[in-house]
């Protein structure tokens, strides 16, 4: 098994699920966590774009889809915010909630820091993208895995 499975537990991996389908309730808002070996040669901010775009997380109708990104390997991870949501959130935003997922990465907590991310993110979302009845979820909810 690689460090990538054993990263979260499968019962850790669906409470992160759930945390983002709680987050993304009541904002037209998508939210994504990508779990990776390495970044490879690149910084992971870039590779979390680099992801973004593969994932096809840019075609939210709004720009509003938010990606966390984490290179288990690398002990790295990052927080890409599309144009829409980016636009919107305090300028401290990104960086106190990668500071809250620090933290209890730091501690072994990963399941705990993700869950807590995502809900931040969510938070943000719903004040600037507020569910509407029309409201599709865009992209799917699972968390998706690279090599």
């Amino acid at each position: 098994m690689s460090k990538v499975e054993d990263f979260l537990t499968a019962e850790e991996e669906q409470e992160v699920v759930n945390a983002i389908r709680e987050a993304e309730l009541n904002t037209s808002g998508e939210i994504r966590v990508h779990i990776e070996k390495s970044a490879g040669s690149l910084a992971p901010y870039d590779r979390a774009i680099e992801v973004f775009y593969q994932l096809k997380m840019n075609n939210t109708k709004l720009g509003n889809g938010v990606i966390i990104y984490v290179a288990v390997e690398d002990k790295a991870f990052a927080i890409y915010g599309d144009k829409g949501i980016d636009e919107m959130v305090p300028d401290n935003f990104w960086n106190s909630t990668k500071d809250i997922i620090a933290g209890h990465f730091k501690h072994g907590k990963f399941k705990q820091g993700l869950a807590e991310g995502i809900l931040m993110a969510g938070e943000q979302l719903k004040k600037h993208f507020p569910w509407q009845t029309d409201d599709i979820n865009e992209l799917p909810d699972n968390i998706s895995k690279g090599h």
